[in-house]
C-alpha cells in the first residue's frame, strides 16, 4: 500500500472529524487536502468500485435524485459511495471516496452515486469514467459563474466525450438536454411526462429552450409542464421531443404524488410536480443498470430528504418546511409546491449573494412572485444579505413583506406567533446555517 495514499485518507478523515467537532461541514476541505497529498487518490479509489458508477448532473434536482438513487441501491443490499451533502465540485467528489475508504486505504463499495456540478464535470472525469450519467435538466443558473447556458452545454459535451462509453439518461421534456444527448455519440435513454398535466398555459416563466439548438428556428410546443419542459418540436428542421423510454402517465397530485411508469405504480408522499422527474430519473437509472425495482415504493416512503430538499422539522407545534430555491425555474416550482398547501401559512425567504450563490441577483426578477398573492400567506418575511432586494421585488408585485436581517429571529418569531405552518425558502449559502438553526430549535422542543 502506498504510504502517501494512506496518509491522504487518514488526513481527510481527521479533518472531517475536527470540522464536525467545531460545528463546520468540512467536506470539501477533506477532499482538497487528500488530493494535495496524493493526486491519484480519486482515480485509484474510483477504480475499486465493484459494479457501476452513476453521476448525476443538471441545474435542478441533482441532490434529491442522487441521494434517492443511493438509498435505493442500499435498500437492495449494496454498499454505496455517495456525496450526500451535495458537495459536488472536484474536492467534494474526492471527499466522498476518501471518507468512504477503510483505514487500510481501500474502498469496499458495490456502486458509486456521485452528484457533479455541471461546470466541474471536465475536472472530475479525467479521474474516472462513469458507467452512467443522469442529466436532470438545464436551466439558466448563476450567470456570473456559469455565463449563458451554452457555456454549460459545451462543458457537458466535453465531459461526455471524455467518457464515450458512458450511457446517458436524459430528460426528454427538456429540449436542451435532449439536443446535448443527440449531439454526442454516447448511447442514451430518455425519461419524461407525455400527458398534459397543467391546463393553464399562461405562465410568465422564462423559457430557455425557445429556439432550436439544431437550426436556430423558434420552437413550437404542444404544451408546457414548466419553464421550457414540455412537448416541443421545431417546424423547420424536424428536431422534436423523443418518446420517453420511461414515461410517467396517470399522474395524480391530489394526495402526494402518484403515477405509472412501465408496469409499476409509483406513490410518494412528496409535494412538488418537479419531484416526479426526480423519481422518474431514479427509476430509469436503476432499470438501465438491471436493478430490480420491486421495493421502489418502500424506498420512497423511507427516504429522508437531505439539507433543505423538502426537509421537514416540527418545533413547538409548528411544522416547518425547508427548501432550496436558487434560480428562477427552481423558485417557481417551490412556489407551486407551497401553493398546493391551501391552509394558512407563513413564508420566510432568505436571499444571499455570496460567490456560491451567484453575486448577480437579477434572476429574482424572472421569478413569478406575484403568484404568492394566492398562497394564503398570513405573513411573508424576507432576510439574508439581499433581503432588501427581495423586499423590493415583492413590492413591485404589490406584496407586503417584513424585513428581518437575522434568520434565527425570523424563524423564532413565526414559531411563537405564526400559523403553525411555516415555509422557509433559501438560496445556497443560507441552506446549511438555516438547517442547523432548525435542528437546534427542534432539539429544544
Amino acid at each position: 500500500m502506498n504510504i502517501r495514499r494512506l496518509i491522504a485518507i487518514w488526513s481527510g478523515r481527521l479533518i472531517k472529524t475536527a470540522c464536525q467537532i467545531t460545528g463546520k461541514q468540512g467536506v470539501t476541505l477533506a477532499g482538497k487536502v487528500a488530493l494535495s497529498i496524493y493526486p491519484p487518490i480519486l482515480k485509484e479509489l474510483a477504480a475499486e468500485v465493484r459494479k457501476d458508477t452513476f453521476i448525476v448532473c443538471g441545474t435542478n434536482g441533482k441532490t434529491t435524485t442522487n441521494n434517492l438513487l443511493s438509498d435505493f441501491l442500499v435498500s437492495n443490499g449494496n454498499k454505496v459511495v455517495c456525496n450526500h451533502t451535495g458537495s459536488n465540485m472536484l474536492n467534494g467528489v474526492v471527499s466522498a471516496f476518501v471518507l468512504s475508504a477503510r483505514l487500510n486505504g481501500h474502498l469496499d463499495a458495490d456502486y458509486a452515486c456521485i452528484e457533479i456540478d455541471e461546470a466541474s464535470t471536465v475536472r472530475v472525469l479525467p479521474h474516472f469514467k462513469p458507467n452512467y450519467m443522469v442529466l436532470t435538466n438545464l436551466f439558466r443558473d448563476q450567470l456570473d459563474r456559469y455565463g449563458e447556458i451554452d457555456i454549460t452545454m459545451n462543458l457537458l459535451s466535453r465531459a461526455m466525450k471524455m467518457a464515450p462509453n458512458m450511457k446517458l439518461l436524459v430528460n426528454a421534456d427538456d429540449s436542451l438536454s435532449t439536443y446535448l444527448a443527440m449531439d454526442n455519440k454516447n448511447p442514451y435513454t430518455t425519461y419524461g411526462i407525455s400527458e398534459q398535466v397543467f391546463k393553464d398555459q399562461n405562465s410568465k416563466e422564462i423559457r430557455e429552450g425557445r429556439f432550436c439548438k439544431r437550426c436556430g428556428h423558434k420552437m413550437e410546443y404542444k404544451f408546457y409542464h414548466y419553464s421550457q419542459l414540455g412537448d416541443y418540436y421545431c417546424p423547420k428542421c424536424g428536431f422534436k421531443r423523443p418518446k420517453p423510454e420511461f414515461d410517467a402517465s396517470h399522474i395524480d397530485m391530489s394526495d402526494g404524488l402518484a403515477f405509472d411508469v412501465k408496469a409499476s405504480h409509483i406513490k410518494a408522499n412528496y409535494r412538488g410536480f418537479y419531484n416526479i422527474y426526480n423519481i422518474l430519473a431514479v427509476f430509469g437509472a436503476a432499470s438501465m443498470a438491471g436493478i430490480p425495482t420491486k421495493n421502489f415504493n418502500k424506498v420512497l416512503g423511507d427516504y429522508t430528504p437531505q439539507f433543505g430538499r423538502n426537509e421537514q422539522f416540527f418545533i413547538n407545534g409548528t411544522k416547518v418546511m425547508l427548501n432550496l430555491a436558487k434560480n428562477p425555474a427552481g423558485f417557481n416550482q417551490n412556489i407551486g409546491a407551497v401553493m398546493t398547501d391551501t391552509s394558512p401559512k407563513d413564508i420566510i425567504i432568505l436571499i444571499n449573494d455570496n460567490s456560491q450563490d451567484g453575486t448577480d441577483v437579477s434572476w429574482l426578477w424572472d421569478v413569478d412572485f406575484d403568484r404568492l398573492k394566492d398562497a394564503n400567506a398570513s405573513s411573508i418575511t424576507v432576510t439574508g444579505i439581499r433581503g432588501a432586494d427581495m423586499r423590493l421585488r415583492l413590492k413591485y408585485v404589490d406584496i407586503a413583506s417584513d424585513l428581518e436581517n437575522d434568520i434565527e429571529k425570523a424563524i423564532e418569531s413565526k414559531i411563537k406567533n405564526g400559523t403553525k405552518n411555516l415555509y422557509v425558502l433559501v438560496n445556497y449559502t443560507g441552506l446549511y446555517s438555516t438547517h442547523n438553526i432548525l435542528k437546534k430549535m427542534e432539539g429544544k422542543k
